[in-house]
């Protein structure tokens, strides 16, 4: 391989188009060539990026010049697309899921292992410095021990029309799978490895066909349970997320699905307060009442601090901006390793796994409504 990257991409949808303009801000990628079994889309992406358009993956996998495959088509084809990239000795990003079964996204990373190729599926959200912020605060356990989370996303359905492949499972793996791994994996960034103690889903009255539109599930993770709820049912105008973190000394809540603002509400003293104030030094602070070191008590325990603080940092507006930075975030953390593979990646294959993991088991063992 060249100084430079040069990536083949498999599905020339929108995220596809947006991906590989972020991707292209990375001095030395280049995006060679575009497939897609819409061949007008296709060659509106190719000519937006100068790539060349080959009618069949399997041409674009021939192409020796080719160093890595980006995968962004429908989830049923994530594993096969993925296998045969490997296969040919290519290295592979793939949209979320890795595959719509554990067993085969297991296969997928045990044979990128043995072969040393570069395989990951792009959970970017790690890539947020807003993820890490929060996994500063939970390390350094400023707000004290984790209680109860939940992640709330109320979403559009607007253009999913009855016959997108969004809606039938054979071909998403179902809600659980083609979106919330995401946000599995985010808590398991946090805290580890979760418990599925419950999970439903909901289908849609007075469709012609089956329309699962809403699923939650409660996970365990250091036995704290974890509400998940999505649910695709409204205009895009009233789209919205919500993550919530409870712990016994405050809470933290993040807005957007990739979030870009922040609020804080805890107990305080002048130490963490000063801490907290360096990871977001343009915070709106909000003091309800100071003085004297305060005594009060929580789960038996004595708590000390200094101030009940509301700390509030980010921009809804900023949102597609961060969206573009953390998939440009992800691509340049991935070709360190595949120039040196010491490099520790922030994601790698065994994110693949443990999110469809998870969501598997919510689908499969979800009562159905």
């Amino acid at each position: 391989m060249s100084d430079g990257l040069t990536i083949g991409i498999i599905g020339a949808g929108g995220f596809a188009a947006f991906a590989a303009k972020a991707f292209l801000r990375i001095d030395g990628v280049r995006i060679k060539a575009v497939t897609d079994v819409d061949s007008s889309s296709a060659l509106r992406m190719a000519d937006e990026v100068n790539a060349h358009v080959y009618p069949e993956y399997s041409q674009m996998l021939e192409d020796t010049a080719i160093d890595l495959i980006y995968i962004a088509t429908p989830p049923y084809l994530h594993y096969a697309q993925s296998k045969q990239a490997l296969l040919a000795g290519k290295h592979v990003i793939c949209e979320k899921p890795a595959a719509l079964k554990t067993n085969e996204a297991e296969e997928l990373a045990a044979f990128a292992r043995a072969n040393r190729l570069l395989y990951t599926v792009n959970l970017m959200q790690r890539y947020n410095p807003l993820y890490a912020a929060v996994r500063t605060i939970i390390d350094e356990r400023w707000l004290g021990d984790f209680v109860h989370g939940f992640f709330d996303n109320y979403a559009s359905d607007e253009k999913l029309v009855p016959s997108h492949w969004f809606w039938d499972r054979e071909k998403s793996g179902g809600i659980f799978i083609e979106h919330g791994v995401h946000f599995f994996d985010m808590f398991s960034g946090w805290f580890g490895p979760g418990r599925l103690v419950h999970s439903m889903e909901i289908a849609r009255e007075g469709t012609d066909i089956e329309v699962v539109d809403r699923v939650q599930a409660i996970v365990l993770y250091n036995n704290s349970p974890v509400n998940f709820y999505h649910g695709f049912n409204q205009p895009k105008v009233l789209d919205r997320q919500e993550l919530r973190l409870q712990f016994d000394r405050g809470d933290i809540t993040l807005y957007e699905w990739v979030p870009v603002k922040i609020r804080m509400h805890g107990l305080f003293t002048k130490e963490q307060f000063a801490q907290i104030s360096s990871l977001f030094p343009a915070a709106h602070i909000e003091v309800h009442g100071t003085g004297e070191e305060r005594h009060v008590k929580g789960k038996f325990r004595d708590i000390h601090y200094d101030a009940l603080m509301t700390i509030t940092s980010g921009d809804i507006a900023d949102k597609m901006e961060r969206y573009d930075q953390l998939v440009t975030s992800m691509l340049t953390d991935q070709w360190a390793w595949i120039k040196d593979t010491s490099h520790i990646r922030v994601i790698d294959e065994t994110n693949a796994v443990e999110s469809v993991r998870i969501a598997e088991e919510a689908s499969l063992h979800a009562f159905r409504y």
